[in-house]
């Protein structure tokens, strides 16, 4: 199975579970976890929320061969019917506290889906990027206001413009992640972690995180209407058309035909 998701003692685990294409998530993956959220967002038992990739990588993003073929925006069809959509509008209103475990890449949405994770705990081995730009894309899910509150505009625009990968202790230092470990002891942490957020109190726990983030879910949801309105539209245009041929021909691509 590509996902691996099982609830016990109070806490679901979402983990990728596809090393063989370095947990590249596929329409089905998507709509598994969208399943899983929603279904722990409806579940008195469950209390916390763990996602995990393996040790060797987290996710290298998009599966870009199954998105093209079944997730891409299709004209006609609303944006909250593709999967990616639902897992995403899923994990940004989840109620219950999610703890991320993040070891080797996090590549694309890999990166954006930790914004909207309560505690991210980086394995030392950890990298991080968003390489929208270099798919003549934009960013996505609310990450362009997102990385921008959390790092400031200069840092912000280095990890959106330039799209290069970073490791976890910058990471940690712009306000990305919460604690940079070992890669040995990540997984047991995140879970001793979320162990700890399952024996506090439910409703406290709720409420505590509902009041942090009601400041900023106006200019969230604002941010996240813009970029997948722009996402939509870019990815139908030459450039992204140019950065896909060039990704699956194994060859650099050339911008410099485009205005």
């Amino acid at each position: 199975m590509d996902m691996l998701i099982t609830k016990a003692a109070g806490l679901l685990t979402i983990e990728f579970n596809r090393l063989e294409r370095k947990n590249a998530i596929t329409g089905v993956m998507y709509q598994a976890m969208a399943d899983a959220l929603v279904d722990a967002e409806q579940d008195s038992a469950v209390r916390a929320i763990l996602i995990a990739g393996k040790p060797e990588i987290f996710t290298a993003g998009n599966d870009l061969d199954d998105f093209m073929k079944n997730s891409a925006p299709v004209p006609g069809v609303p944006a909250e019917a593709r999967p990616v959509f639902q897992f995403m509008r899923a994990l940004h209103g989840s109620t219950k506290p999610v703890v991320a475990a993040v070891a080797g890449a996090a590549i694309g949405i890999g990166t954006t889906m930790l914004m909207h994770c309560d505690l991210v705990y980086a394995a030392d081995n950890a990298k991080f990027s968003m390489p929208f730009t270099q798919l003549g894309l934009c960013p996505e899910f609310g990450s362009s206001l997102l990385v921008t509150q959390s790092a400031g505009y200069a840092r912000a625009a280095e990890k959106l413009l330039l799209g290069e990968a970073f490791g976890a202790q910058e990471a940690l230092e712009i306000g990305m992640v919460t604690r940079v470990l070992p890669a040995s002891e990540l997984r047991a942490f995140a879970e001793q972690q979320a162990a700890k957020l399952v024996a506090l109190p439910a409703a406290s726990i709720r409420t505590t995180k509902a009041l942090m983030k009601r400041p900023r879910i106006d200019a969230i949801e604002a941010a996240i209407a813009a970029e997948n309105e722009r996402f939509a539209a870019m990815l139908l245009a030459p450039e992204a058309k140019e950065a896909f041929t060039a990704f699956f021909q194994k060859r650099k691509p050339d911008f410099s035909q485009f205005d």
